[in-house]
């Protein structure tokens, strides 16, 4: 896990408010039955004091805030207005404002122009330019009824484990689009070069694990899959490939097949620019591993596959796809603008990146949310993004202190929220007309994306929270485990009774047993994972009754432990 710092903070919002009970969220009439058999607010405080009490995590920062989705009501409260470590659950603030930005409908169009003669014989004496839109994925996720495919988990989270997976979709699907579209303008050849226009906004360090860089321009995540299946019988070599193929990098692989028994050893090295060792071992009968290389030039990478993609639809293109991209010889930006355009590739509505967004944790894409609002003002950096985002938040009801940001993922050190900030949010969303995109595209309790997990697959509370997890933690160098900065959830739930509830709970700060040769790290941050899941299930099955309210200790709301 890589820790930054980004230095930015604007908790020191304006006042005169929304109050985070104020806002009246609607509640689907399904929902809106009194609560029947619920359990009395001491028994429900008292089971959810004995979640936190639970064995390792005793001494935990928690805050929890549970409020009614209609009235605003307090339902139980743990330090509901101190700040906390938010990890992912950050997403919920920048999807939430990128959507009142842009709108569920936007779309990114990234156009192909050209600069030079077109000649009768079809030869371009001059370049093509891809101009950068900072569309999140180019294609790249898109299925075939037009929406944008995700794995519970992602393919950028593959560098710390065995389970990711890459969705079943082209990862060059933009640009075959746009090289057809080229052809089809009557461009065969191109005696110049092949540029990337890269200046939508300024590059930008990511927040959390996964690629390190947001840029305006993005292919298949800016990364470079490496496929590994285990071959049937021990001592065979096991099959490497890499997705998306290309000549862009050069990659040397031996990786044996074990035994069944055998625990699996494969990493990716770096032997040089591009050049790339892959070397382990696999146990027979595990399922295919997939490993990735991060491109640290993306718009050299872009280049070089779309130069790839041109001459695999028959343009010949003089420019070699091993070179680098020439920012330098891109004319003035609103020159760039008004050259003939060839081709352009238009992508599927803005409300299908906020679900693999929020439904996989997905660091580079939230990352760049901040930077895609700047550039829409003509601004370039992640600070002017971040200042955006605030008078967005304003807008919506969060109070001056309750909110810090570093970026748009979770990982920064100055990232900071209050339970009643969360709720705050997660309440004014739901008064809003983007609503059922912003709930759709949170992931669902015990049955995909983060959430996929964190609850027993026969829990009664299965499928009824919409909500969004967060992880982060540290290596605790001087025992050798490591320190659960943060584990979060923060949506919307629905109890046995129908009442519907608004939920943002916080674990921070505990020294986790891990890892050891029996316990991983993924294992123990599950296991905290499931005590918000459990907390889930306490309030679908308890949640107190309407004009009740959950007795709370101390003047903050505090639990005795």
């Amino acid at each position: 896990m890589r820790i930054r710092y980004r230095g930015l903070l604007w908790a020191s919002i304006a006042c005169g408010l929304i109050a985070a009970t104020s806002i009246a969220a609607p509640v689907h009439p399904a929902r809106a039955q009194e609560s029947r058999g619920s359990a009395s607010p001491a028994a429900l405080a008292g089971r959810l004091r004995e979640v936190m009490k639970s064995p390792g995590f005793e001494n935990a920062h928690w805050g929890i805030l549970v409020v009614d989705a209609r009235s605003g009501e307090t339902l139980f409260e743990q330090d509901p207005d101190q700040l906390f470590a938010p990890a992912s659950t950050t997403k919920l603030f920048s999807v939430a404002a990128a959507l009142v930005e842009f709108g569920p409908d936007h779309r990114f169009r990234t156009p192909i122009v050209r600069r030079g003669l077109l000649d009768d014989d079809g030869l371009l004496h001059g370049d093509l330019i891809l101009i950068a839109s900072g569309d999140l994925c180019m294609g790249g996720r898109t299925g075939p009824n037009g929406s944008l495919l995700f794995q519970d988990d992602d393919h950028t989270y593959a560098g710390g484990n065995y389970d990711s997976k890459v969705v079943s979709s082209d990862p060059l699907a933009g640009l075959d689009h746009l090289a057809r579209e080229v052809k089809a303008s009557g461009i065969k050849r191109v005696s110049g070069d092949v540029l990337i226009d890269d200046r939508l906004f300024n590059p930008e360090p990511t927040t959390g694990s996964g690629p390190r860089i947001a840029s305006p321009i993005t292919i298949n995540d800016n990364v470079i899959d490496v496929l590994v299946k285990p071959a049937q019988k021990e001592g065979e070599a096991a099959s490497v490939s890499i997705h998306p193929q290309t000549g862009f990098v050069a990659v040397d692989a031996q990786v044996e097949t074990g035994p069944k028994d055998a625990q699996p050893r494969l990493n990716v090295l770096s032997a040089g620019p591009r050049r790339y060792v892959v070397r382990g071992r696999l146990p027979v009968g595990m399922d295919p591993v997939v490993k990735i290389i991060e491109i640290e030039d993306p718009s050299s990478f872009a280049r070089a596959l779309l130069i790839e993609s041109l001459r695999r639809h028959g343009v010949v293109v003089a420019a070699s796809p091993l070179g680098v991209n020439r920012r330098a010889l891109l004319p003035e930006r609103k020159a760039t603008g008004e050259l003939v355009k060839s081709a352009e590739y238009v992508s599927p509505p803005f409300r299908e990146n906020a679900r693999v967004i929020l439904k996989v944790s997905h660091n580079l894409h939230a990352s760049t949310l901040p930077l895609l609002i700047a550039a829409k003002y003509g601004e370039r950096t992640l600070e002017q993004g971040l200042r955006r985002e605030g008078q967005i938040l304003r807008k919506l009801g969060i109070a001056p202190g309750t909110v810090a940001f570093g970026g748009g993922a979770g990982g920064s050190r100055a990232d900071m929220v209050s339970p009643r900030a969360a709720v705050t949010l997660l309440r004014a969303m739901a008064a809003r007309p983007e609503y059922s995109v912003y709930e759709a595209a949170l992931p669902i309790l015990g049955r995909d994306g983060t959430l996929a997990k964190a609850v027993p697959s026969d829990s009664p509370a299965r499928g009824h929270a919409h909500a969004k997890t967060g992880t982060y933690f540290v290596e605790n160098t001087l025992d050798s485990n490591i320190v659960l900065t943060s584990k979060a959830l923060a949506g919307y739930l629905e109890t046995a009774s129908g009442r519907s509830l608004v939920v943002a709970a916080f674990i921070n700060n505990v020294v986790l047993d891990a890892p050891r040769p029996d316990r991983t790290i993924s294992q123990a941050t599950a296991a905290a994972g499931r005590l918000l899941g459990k907390i889930c299930e306490v309030l679908y099955e308890d949640g107190p009754s309407r004009g009740t309210v959950a007795p709370a200790k101390g003047s903050s709301g505090s639990v005795s432990r």
